[in-house]
């Protein structure tokens, strides 16, 4: 488990139990004692407050008011938030969508300017629209959980990446494109790409794409993407 996640965990285990030993804390989360209180100390840093009460009944208490205040979201994890209602309107099947928006326009007004500007230029390229039902989903499978930060950098930075495909048939190729455009087909994600090897725009499902990384070189310039008259970029849908 990295440290995000980790500090992640030990600020859950501490809303739920309301106060923990730094033993117990260890154990939820896999790592020693001393790691535990290393990562106590950065979490105050970070601004929660967390209570510490020495003896027996004692432990660390999280001040609830501070998880309210100073939790930090970054721009790839608002724009997951963002595609997820997004892809759950787009198959209808969004239940208190009043809510969720209301919700998601506070999380976006609480962001830095700079993190704002990042967000709405990564909104620019989401697009949505309905699968087609003679398209076969039976093999649809887990997506990389890296995608994401990694779309986030080549798409703000207009970067090359790379990464390896795993066709219909199972077969394996290295691919290295520009990404231009995410399209949200619910339940297939794809990545829309220009493949320099085709010389084409192509469309890979996020769920056959794996290891990927970005490539270092010259940024590209971005380039119209035709989409059928269902699909509509993200920006466009009613909220």
């Amino acid at each position: 488990m990295n440290v995000r996640l980790r500090h992640d965990a030990i600020v859950r285990s501490l809303r739920r139990t309301g106060t923990s030993t730094v033993a117990d804390l260890a154990a939820d989360v896999g790592a020693s004692r001393r790691t535990v209180l290393r990562d106590i100390s950065a979490l105050r840093d970070a601004g929660f407050v967390i209570h510490s009460e020495p003896g027996r009944g004692g432990g660390l208490q999280l001040d609830p008011q501070s998880v309210q205040t100073t939790t930090k979201l970054s721009v790839a994890e608002v724009f997951a938030l963002l595609i997820s209602v997004a892809s759950m309107r787009a198959a209808g099947n969004l239940p208190f969508a009043g809510l969720a928006d209301a919700g998601l326009a506070k999380i976006e007004k609480a962001l830095p300017r700079d993190k704002v500007r990042d967000l709405r230029r990564l909104l620019d390229c989401l697009y949505v629209g309905q699968l087609s039902p003679l398209v076969d989903i039976s093999d649809l499978s887990m997506m990389d959980p890296a995608l994401l930060p990694a779309f986030e950098t080549a798409f703000l930075q207009r970067q090359c990446i790379g990464f390896q495909y795993r066709d219909a048939r199972g077969g394996l190729t290295d691919r290295i494109v520009e990404p231009h455009a995410m399209l949200i087909l619910p339940p297939l994600w794809y990545l829309v790409a220009w493949d320099p090897a085709r010389d084409d725009l192509r469309h890979f499902r996020m769920d056959r794409i794996g290891r990927p990384e970005l490539v270092q070189g010259a940024a590209f310039q971005r380039r119209h993407v035709p989409f059928e008259d269902h699909v509509r970029p993200v920006r466009d849908l009613s909220r």
